[in-house]
């Protein structure tokens, strides 16, 4: 899956903000430009990691690729 980032320096401290749009709160930062991009994907894999789930007996889950 493809996800847009925004990078942006910061003037004062020359590090890099960074984050993606479509996932409201997933934001990283990092040193360098390949940093902050490291960083935000391993953000964007914990920000889609399924959380466990409490199900009443008898709830089916299936999984669908979109």
């Amino acid at each position: 899956m493809k996800w847009r980032v925004v990078l942006e320096p910061d003037p004062e401290t020359h590090d890099w903000a960074v984050w993606c749009p479509e996932l409201p709160g997933c934001a990283s930062a990092g040193e360098t430009e390949d940093e902050a991009l490291a960083n935000i994907h391993e953000a964007i894999e914990l920000y889609l990691e399924p959380n466990p789930l409490d199900l009443d007996p008898g709830a089916i889950t299936r999984e669908i690729v979109v």
